[in-house]
Formats: C-alpha cells, structure tokens, sequence
C-alpha cells in the first residue's frame, strides 16, 4: 500500500486477539506487516487473548512488547480476577466504559503518535444481545470524546464491541464527525463495508479475528456444533488451524479526520493459493513465498 501524500499517521487497528494462536501470529508477522504497509502505529482488541477469554496480565504485556501501543477490551475483560489490579496499573489497557461505577480501570487512553500528537483509544461495549446490565453506550461515547478532546487528542478511534450489526452502524452514524473511527469487534468476522462516513469518520462493522479461523469463531468445531445440536452448554477449547491477522489499516490527515480504510487479513489464509498450502505459513514463520 503507498502512502498518500498529506496523510499524518498510518494506523493498523487489529481484530480480538484469540488465544495463543492470536498472541504468536501477532509475533510471527506483525513486524513484516507494519514494515511492509509503513504503519505508524498499532493497536487491537486483546479480550479474548488468554485462552480464548479474557486478558492475563502477562499476555497483555507480552502482546503490547511485539510492538501493539494500546489494547481495547469487551464483554470477557474481567474473566481473570488477577486482571482486576492490572487495569488499574496500566493506561495501555482499556475496558468498556459504559460498565456501571464502580469499575476497575479506565475507558480509554491516548497513545502517542509518530509525531508526539495524541491518538485516543476508546472502548464501548453494546447491550443488544448482550447479558449485560450496562449504561447508555450512545452517551458514554459522547463523554469519553469530550474527554479526549478535552485532554489534548489530535484524533480518537472508538472500539464498539457489540454483537448487533444495527447497533454498530447505528455507533457510526451518531459519532460521525465526532471520532476518527468507529470499529466493531466482538462476532470475529470481518465485514466488508470499509467506508469513510459523510463527516469523515472511517467504519467498518467488524475488524475480525486475529487468531485461529479454522474453527467457529476460534473454538474447536465439535463442542460448538454439540452446543447448537444438543442445546446443552459444552466445554469449548481454542482451535489453532487457519491462523491469521485481521483489521483494519487507516490514515488520518493532518486534521485528524480519515483519509482511507482498508481490510486486511495477514497471512491471506482465504485466497486459493493459501488454502492449498495449507495455513499459508513457511517453515521459518514467515509466509510463504510470493504472500
């Protein structure tokens, strides 16, 4: 991808991280992604990244040391009560914050871009169809921009970590103009309708998934069918087929406001040529020639 003239930060923002499948492509090929796309600066939803659910504090730190500057959360951020002092610690790691107060931790952090400027990290979670007993979303978001803006960021990017498709462009729509993007996570598939709203808010419903796709949205394929089939709960365990990084890649103009967003999905584990070389991975870790 060329870098367009007048565009300040490149931004690569990355789908749940799953498990130890998620946390080693990140490893694996991260490094070759932000050198090949000249990405200023990384972040990613990293709620499911201790097996599947929730956010180990030593995940947290050995993700953000392969180079991610932030990490969003979601409706598994509290799975592990050793996460609890953890939020509170570290800024680099958010949770939604329309959970009710009193809650751990904070909903959003600013990272520093390439030139010193103020990026904002915000994280939001939805309630339709979610088990949740959550505040307003809508006004959240609006409080937390004010929030960002108010403490000097250049521009600010909202997580929305919600289940309903309505809901997510709904978040897009009310924040157009206000946020630099707004970006779905939580359904691990990404959707394809990348898009930069009238006001100038880069979108996309879902970034996907940043980790094994072999499965049912990065659990073992049998336990889930048995769940469905059956109807009784089942004990799910992280698939590790079919691995790969999925987000989204934008750019923001000296405004702050959005140029251009576009998928990704790194190894390209979706192509024919990959599915015939099976994951799409070289013996050395890195993908495989002509990827």
């Amino acid at each position: 991808m060329l870098r367009k003239r007048g565009v300040e930060v490149r931004l690569l923002v990355l789908g749940d991280i799953f498990g130890r499948p998620g946390r080693e492509v990140i490893r694996q090929h991260l490094p070759g992604l932000v050198d090949r796309e000249a990405i200023d600066l990384v972040i990613a939803n990293g709620e499911n990244a201790s097996g599947g659910k929730g956010l180990m504090p030593k995940d947290a730190k050995s993700i953000m040391a392969c180079g991610i500057a932030a990490l969003s959360g979601g409706n598994h951020s509290f799975k592990h009560k050793e996460s609890l002092p953890f939020y509170e610690e570290d800024s680099r790691v958010v949770r939604p914050a329309n959970y009710p107060d009193p809650c751990p931790g904070r909903g959003w952090t600013a990272v520093a871009g390439p030139g010193g400027e103020k990026i904002g990290l915000g994280n939001i979670m939805g309630r339709t169809f979610m088990p949740f007993s959550l505040d307003c979303p809508f006004r959240a978001a609006e409080r937390i921009l004010k929030e960002m803006r108010e403490a000097g960021c250049w521009t600010a990017v909202i997580d929305f970590h919600a289940e309903a498709t309505a809901e997510k462009k709904a978040m897009g729509v009310f924040l157009d103009g206000q946020a630099g993007a707004v970006l779905g996570t939580h359904t691990h598939i990404q959707t394809s309708d990348c898009q930069i709203l009238p006001k100038g808010t880069a979108y996309m419903t879902d970034l996907g998934m940043t980790g094994p796709h072999e499965g049912v949205i990065g659990m073992e394929s049998k336990a889930v069918l048995n769940s469905f089939i059956l109807g009784r709960r089942q004990n799910f365990t992280p698939s590790a087929g079919m691995v790969s990084m999925q987000g989204a890649i934008i750019d923001f103009r000296d405004d702050g406001r959005a140029e251009h967003i576009s998928a990704v999905t790194c190894p390209d584990i979706f192509s024919a040529a990959q599915r015939a070389n099976g994951s799409g991975v070289g013996e050395d870790g890195g993908p495989r020639e002509g990827q």
